[in-house]
């Protein structure tokens, strides 16, 4: 792999988290009934770090949980040979609350579509809404983001590789040439 670009930097991506907070409360008239669910692995460190940039605005703390979303994987015989298999409960009740799903990069939709089915065995939400930190096009199901990031439009042949400081040790959005 060549590294063709870095589009985002640390600070970027910090401007970029608190505009999307920003976007949410607008959004939603406030942060009432509002809990950010991450999707592991690096969807949870975003959605922790919005729900800091929200506590900080409205000064209200607003639920944050992670959802594993391996089980309910439609691909899961393309990801790995043998996938560990997780169990996905959630910490928090969702019954009749705003979910707003966090993930770094949105691709085809399956994860995200992979998430929605995951909450929904856990309860049922009044809305559920996708916040994401870039999305790059290629859906493959009808699903498009609330809350963007950065649009990228992307080759398949390019690898977007997201880095978050709490799993990687810095923070970055790099583009990369297969």
């Amino acid at each position: 792999m060549k590294l063709k670009t870095t589009l985002l930097d640390n600070n970027a991506i910090r401007r970029t988290l608190v505009r999307i907070s920003h976007e949410i409360i607008e959004k939603n008239k406030g942060v009432d009934d509002i809990i950010l669910i991450g999707i592991k692995r690096r969807g949870y460190p975003l959605a922790k770090r919005i729900a800091d940039q929200i506590e900080k605005i409205e000064g209200i703390k607003i639920p944050v949980t992670s959802v594993d979303i391996t089980l309910y994987r439609d691909d899961l015989s393309n990801v790995s040979e043998l996938p560990s298999i997780n169990h996905s409960e959630l910490s928090i009740s969702i019954r009749n609350k705003k979910v707003i799903i966090v993930d770094d990069v949105l691709y085809t939709c399956r994860t995200v579509r992979a998430a929605i089915d995951a909450i929904i065995d856990q309860g049922r939400p009044n809305v559920i809404q996708l916040a994401v930190l870039v999305d790059r096009g290629h859906k493959e199901l009808p699903i498009r983001a609330d809350y963007v990031g950065k649009n990228l439009p992307t080759s398949t042949d390019e690898i977007v590789n997201v880095q978050i400081e709490e799993i990687d040790g810095e923070d970055s959005v790099k583009i990369y040439q297969n």
